[in-house]
């Protein structure tokens, strides 16, 4: 039998856990770097005093209040995804329309909305062709999710904001320069017409993640020195063209191989690993210096390996690298150097290391699973978006993803040129993806080749 006064080990997490000392737990090692002198915690300076960086509110549902009608734009299986984190998000939350390019996806996505969660999205409220998102947002709807190919996202933010909606944004949210000024001047609206805008980018709401963030802001590793990132995995998915696709149906199906639809992949995919370094530094790149290659991809026009290094505002370095390959050495994960020392994810464990490499903060899964119901960062970035609109309190993420959209576009170009870019340049340069012949029929596929860097001797 327990005795009175003794505690479980369970009981011992869940009421540290409850108490907000999250991630604090960790392997029994203290909570801040370890030191010989006994005071050393009271004398770690923090990177930024607390109040005035951004911590969300991790609640496991949003707080009730007002129906909130969603139109999802965008029916593919990322779109289906964050259709269903977003009613996963709370109570009083629905979808109304839906908007694609493509019928079969309005149709998919409505067949899962009725059989799964009993919501019947009748057939004028599924909205399909180039100009769907405009019919979507002009119904009646009050928040928009936007999960269509990355390069149609900053006209349908634009709409959206025009219109007056609150805006969810898949990441990326710009492939070219013309993008990036598109949202940033977006945005800019947003907050004056002061709507909630939330992206992707789920690491922002996921918890490992954001006690790491608050670890770092009081000072655990120090002053930031440097640091490395990554996304190496085995080959992405494609669409083999079929014989009655036109030449936009199969690029548009096909889009993550697709330079003007994706960006590439160091931006649709390895942003999100780029985004933890300038979200933790606070730093911009100025220049960027970055080779890749094509080796092995299937379809599109695009590279599967990039290399980057990033010299950041202060003049650290960040390495930047992501592979999409079968058969090589995976990674997909971050890691920041410091003064005091390291923070890395690394094998899904996320741990601070003092200088001699010895872990000194480990964060607990275990306690956050004991705390928390809903673990899921899809379904938390949700969360957090209908918390700020039901509480009006605006909210702008697209700037902020705008910062490494447009590292990851500095290095992207760096390497299809070899040239050295530049903050400045890339920000105002013509660089516009847009097809001339932009529609959903033929158009003219030799205009789409793959970048060779460098010059013919």
């Amino acid at each position: 039998m327990q005795k009175e006064n003794s505690i479980s080990r369970r009981d011992f997490i869940k009421n540290s856990a409850l108490a907000g000392a999250i991630g604090t737990i960790g392997i029994g090692a203290p909570v801040v770097l370890s030191s010989c002198n006994k005071n050393s915690a009271s004398k770690v300076k923090p990177l930024r005093e607390a109040g005035t960086y951004y911590i969300p509110d991790l609640t496991d549902t949003a707080t009730d209040g007002r129906e909130l009608k969603a139109g999802v734009i965008g029916c593919g299986g990322r779109g289906s995804g964050a259709a269903f984190d977003f009613l996963s998000a709370g109570n009083g939350l629905t979808i109304t329309a839906l908007a694609d390019v493509f019928k079969d996806r309005t149709d998919a996505l409505a067949g899962k909305l009725k059989n799964e969660r009993g919501i019947d999205i009748p057939e004028d409220k599924r909205f399909v062709g180039l100009d769907a998102y405009k019919q979507l947002i002009d119904s009646d709807v009050d928040v928009v999710i936007v999960t269509t190919p990355p390069f149609f996202r900053p006209e349908h933010f634009k709409y959206a904001t025009e219109k007056g909606k609150h805006s969810f944004l898949e990441k990326p949210i710009f492939v070219d320069a013309a993008g990036y000024r598109t949202i940033m001047a977006t945005a800019k609206q947003a907050v004056a017409k002061s709507l909630c805008v939330v992206t992707g980018t789920q690491r922002h709401h996921q918890r490992n993640y954001v006690e790491s963030y608050k670890k770092i802001m009081e000072g655990a590793i120090g002053e930031i020195t440097g640091g490395a990132v990554y996304w190496n995995q085995d080959r992405l998915w494609y669409r083999t063209r079929e014989k009655a696709w036109s030449d936009a149906e199969w690029m548009i199906r096909d889009w993550v191989n697709w330079k003007w639809l994706s960006g590439d992949h160091i931006i649709e995919q390895h942003v999100h690993n780029i985004d933890v370094f300038t979200w933790f530094s606070g730093l911009k790149p100025l220049t960027a210096v970055g080779f890749g290659s094509r080796q092995r991809r299937v379809t599109g026009d695009q590279y599967d390996n990039f290399s980057v290094d990033f010299v950041m505002e202060n003049g650290i370095h960040l390495h930047s690298m992501s592979r999409q390959i079968n058969g090589c050495a995976n990674n997909v994960g971050e890691f920041i150097q410091g003064t005091r020392g390291s923070w890395s994810t690394t094998n899904g464990e996320t741990v601070i290391k003092d200088l001699a490499g010895n872990v000194v903060w480990k964060y607990d899964k275990e306690a956050e699973q004991v705390a928390y119901k809903q673990t899921n960062p899809y379904v938390l970035e949700h969360v957090n978006w209908v918390a700020h609109i039901r509480s009006n309190r605006p909210i702008d993420q697209a700037s902020e993803l705008a910062i490494s959209n447009m590292a990851g576009l500095m290095g992207r170009e760096s390497a299809y040129t070899g040239a050295e870019t530049t903050w400045e340049q890339m920000t105002a340069s013509s660089l516009d993806y847009t097809p001339a012949d932009l529609n959903l029929g033929a158009m003219d596929m030799k205009t789409f080749t793959v970048p060779v860097p460098g010059a013919n001797d």
